[in-house]
Parts: structure tokens; C-alpha cells; sequence
């Protein structure tokens, strides 16, 4: 497809935030400036593109918010998008401002939105993968994953400590329903006893035993890290299952929850987004439509957004590996 003339460009965050996503917007909105073009801000995701939440916006709306968690133009879940009525109503209303094109921050839900949005109406459109859960394939790394994954380890490190002076068995939930990428990082980082992911099922005997050596090990602290999609079950369920197997073991269950969403983002997310941000205006300038900007081997590249979005994304056989033999 020829490019086509881009003067305005709309921004917006949907589904989950992450950290680094109000760096992404800066640096997408300081690239549109660079090229003489005009940003706007999409406020509240598609839903405020459907009510119209739509502003122009200029050098102060970016100051001061590189280094700030969540996203300045917030995110909401919208239904309404999901219909074709709603997505009528959002190309009005984008029309109504002239916008040429979209900037879409945000998880797997939020860039099918803009995949649906552009074989629909043609809306040139970029997204970014900015999700913690790093479950998109066309980058190595998504937008707040690097954050999430230390604010889990500081978490354990302060769990570890308790656990340590009262010779507790603590069981910590991460966050990963579909993906266990955080607590595959998390469980490493930390020294984790064990690590359970949706990826691969571990049956209760086989953590037991685990647990029974590390035991008889003497080691002064266990902590069994648990994605909350794991398919041996949450962090509460396996814990009453192990309990059965070890009833004089004092154990603690920690669901970290949206606590990983949240915090300043770490030095790597904002470079990652701040890169990433500048290549989603530059791919629109250059055509390239429809696509999600990623950074593999340190360098930028456009995957279509459908097969970001469908292409299977796991676990490192070799992260798992090390995580083992690290355990043992």
C-alpha cells in the first residue's frame, strides 16, 4: 500500500497498563513534533474514542511523565468497540478531528482492536506491546515487563526475609494467566525453590519431594513461585495440596497481584518504549500499516499485528532449564 498523507496522529492506551506506556506516548507524541505533525490524545482507550475523549495535545501534556507508572491518558475495557455500531462511532468521531492515523499501546485485546479497526475503515495503524506479561511474539520484550518482573523480585526478596526467620514455606503468585514469563524471571531472580507456569504442569508429588530434599538440605527458606495460570492450579489451591502431603510445614500464601502493574518503569522499559514509540510514527510516515513495532536483537522491527497477536510466544526452554538446575 502507498502511504498515504499523515498530518494527525491519534494516541491511545487500552486494556491492562503497564509501566513505560506514558514513556511510550511521550516519545510518540516528540517524534510527531519532529515531524511537524499534529498529536492527539485518545483519553480512556476505545472507549473514549466512542464518547469522543479526544484532545489535541502539546509539549506540556508530555512534560514530566517519562518516569510515571500507569498512562496519563488512562485505559478502560470497551464493549461497546467490540460492535460495529461502536466502531462506527469512533471512526465519526475520529473523522470529526481529522485524524489519519492511530498509535495503539497495549496488550493482545488492544491491538486486535486496531487490526479490526484498519480492515474495517482503513485507519493506518501502528501498536506497541505494552503489557507485562511479554506475551506478544515480534519483540523480545514488552512494554513493562522488565518493571514487573523487579517489582516481583523486590516483593520476594522482603518475603524471603520472614520466611527465613520463622522457617516458613511461602507460596508467591505472580501475575502470567496465559504466560509465565514473570515468574519464570521472578523464580530466578529470586532463588526460587520452584517455579510454576501454564507452559508446563507439575505434578504435587514431584514439588514435593522437591521440597522434601531442599528439607533435608537444610536450607533455611523455601519459596515456591506460582503464575496465576499455572495448570496445577493458583498459589492458595497448591498450597492446601501440599499441605496435605506436609502438615508440619508452616506454610504462607502471597498473591503479588496488580501490585506488578504498577511503579516507575525500570531504565530498559523506558528505552524500550521511548525507542519503540518513535518507530510507531516513523512506520506510519514510511506506510507501513497495520503492523506492531517491536525491538528484536536490539533492533526495531514491524510484525502484522495478526500474527503478533496469534503466534505462540513461550517460555525459553533454556530459562527453564537453568531454573532447575539453579533450584536443586
Amino acid at each position: 500500500m502507498e502511504p498515504k498523507t499523515i498530518k494527525k496522529i491519534g494516541v491511545l492506551t487500552s486494556g491492562g497498563d503497564s509501566p513505560g506506556m506514558n514513556a511510550a506516548i511521550r516519545a510518540a507524541v516528540r517524534a510527531g513534533f519532529y515531524y511537524n505533525l499534529e498529536m492527539y490524545g485518545i483519553y480512556r482507550g476505545y472507549e473514549g474514542m466512542i464518547q469522543n475523549d479526544i484532545k489535541k495535545l502539546d509539549s506540556k501534556n508530555i512534560t514530566h511523565v517519562l518516569e510515571r507508572g500507569g498512562t496519563f491518558l488512562k485505559s478502560a475495557r470497551s464493549l461497546e468497540f467490540k460492535t460495529p455500531e461502536g466502531r462506527k462511532k469512533a471512526y465519526d468521531n475520529l473523522m470529526s478531528h481529522g485524524i489519519d492515523a492511530l498509535v495503539v499501546i497495549g496488550g493482545d485485546g488492544s491491538l486486535t482492536g486496531a487490526h479490526l479497526f484498519f480492515k474495517e475503515y482503513g485507519i493506518p495503524s501502528i501498536g506497541l506491546p505494552g503489557t507485562i506479561d511479554n506475551d506478544l511474539s515480534g519483540t523480545d520484550s514488552t512494554i513493562g515487563f522488565d518493571t514487573a518482573c523487579n517489582t516481583a523480585i523486590e516483593a520476594i526478596d522482603k518475603i524471603r526475609d520472614t520466611a527465613t526467620s520463622h522457617d516458613r514455606l511461602f507460596f508467591v503468585e505472580v501475575m502470567g494467566r496465559d504466560a509465565g514469563f514473570i515468574a519464570i524471571n521472578a523464580g530466578i531472580g529470586s532463588a526460587a525453590a520452584a517455579i510454576l507456569i501454564p507452559e508446563k504442569k507439575m505434578p504435587i508429588d514431584h514439588l514435593v519431594d522437591k521440597l522434601k530434599i531442599r528439607s533435608k538440605a537444610k536450607k533455611s527458606s523455601n519459596i515456591v513461585i506460582v503464575a496465576e495460570g499455572g495448570k496445577s492450579g493458583g498459589a492458595g489451591e497448591i498450597a492446601g495440596k501440599v499441605k496435605k502431603y506436609l502438615p508440619t510445614y508452616d506454610i504462607k500464601v502471597t498473591i503479588l497481584g496488580h501490585l506488578q502493574r504498577g511503579g516507575a518503569p525500570s531504565s530498559f522499559d523506558r528505552l524500550l518504549a521511548s525507542k519503540l514509540g518513535v518507530a510507531a510514527v516513523e512506520g506510519l510516515l514510511q506506510g507501513k500499516y497495520d503492523v506492531m513495532a517491536g525491538l528484536i536483537n536490539n533492533k526495531v522491527v514491524y510484525t502484522p499485528i495478526k500474527k503478533a497477536i496469534v503466534d505462540d510466544k513461550t517460555v525459553d526452554e533454556e530459562d527453564f532449564r537453568i531454573a532447575k538446575i539453579l533450584s536443586t
